[in-house]
């Protein structure tokens, strides 16, 4: 059985994920923002099996790295990381957001947090092979606009998700080739399309789909050896959009990401 982190577990696509993994007899770290919930959460999960909770605000990267820390000395036997907790395109109208750090909301959440909780992470991973990384991601996806990759100039929520998500997809490819024989696995998948989740209503969508249909895809990619370095649409290998594979967006976007992840 594994040892399993899973961020934005106390809602959606997570929280149901979180119960399936228990019930097969996994312990799940389930990564929360609000202790409350994050409680109450981890207190259903212990009764289908095992559970711990932890407390981050992941628009926040000292907390991040403070969640990567603790989740490390206290589960030196991590073996998957599942990257799930993100920012929907918000309410119509709302504009543009910024994280604790300054950075454009969905860019931090959505991409710079999975990113520090893998770096942080990795060392343990790799120690626990095979491991795996599993990155929640979203068919809608559109380039980094690298002149102004905060989105500063008419920003809009939704591009702004879509940004965040192809971002997420060309670092997954990256890592994996960088990763490639250590016996970790990154891989990245769009569960479902507007799912019934808090997320999709804010943004003033009718749900399509319902978090049991996103579920099986990223419980797959956690439980199962599914190669490394892909992209799924639910359960089916697929391609993401085609400038994630290029090798000169992969290092503009890694030059950028460690400028915007330095202290």
């Amino acid at each position: 059985m594994s040892t399993i982190l899973i961020t934005g577990a106390t809602s959606g696509l997570g929280r149901y994920v979180a119960f399936e993994l228990v019930r097969s007899g996994h312990l799940v770290l389930a990564h929360g923002r609000d202790p409350h919930r994050t409680e109450s959460l981890v207190a259903e999960l212990r009764t289908e099996g095992r559970a711990e909770g932890f407390v981050a605000d992941l628009a926040s990267l000292d907390q991040v790295r403070e969640l990567g820390a603790k989740v490390a000395d206290a589960h030196p036997e991590l073996d998957v990381l599942v990257n799930n907790a993100g920012v929907g395109s918000g309410s119509p109208g709302s504009g543009r957001e910024v994280s604790a750090d300054g950075h454009e909301l969905r860019l931090a959440v959505n991409y710079l947090a999975p990113v520090a909780l893998t770096r942080s992470l990795l060392p343990v991973l790799r120690a626990n092979t095979p491991a795996r990384v599993v990155n929640v991601g979203s068919a809608g996806q559109e380039p980094i606009d690298f002149d102004d990759p905060e989105f500063t100039r008419g920003h809009a929520g939704f591009a702004a998700y879509c940004r965040a998500k192809f971002a997420l997809a060309a670092h997954t490819f990256a890592l994996a080739e960088e990763l490639a024989g250590t016996g970790v696995a990154v891989n990245v998948l769009h569960p479902a399309t507007f799912m019934d989740t808090a997320m999709v209503r804010e943004g003033g969508v009718a749900p399509w789909s319902t978090v049991a249909d996103g579920a099986p895809g990223v419980l797959a990619l956690a439980t199962r050896d599914l190669g490394t370095g892909g992209y799924f649409d639910g359960t089916r290998p697929a391609r993401a959009h085609e400038e994630t594979y290029d090798r000169e967006v992969q290092k503009r976007l890694a030059t950028l990401t460690d400028r915007l992840l330095a202290p």
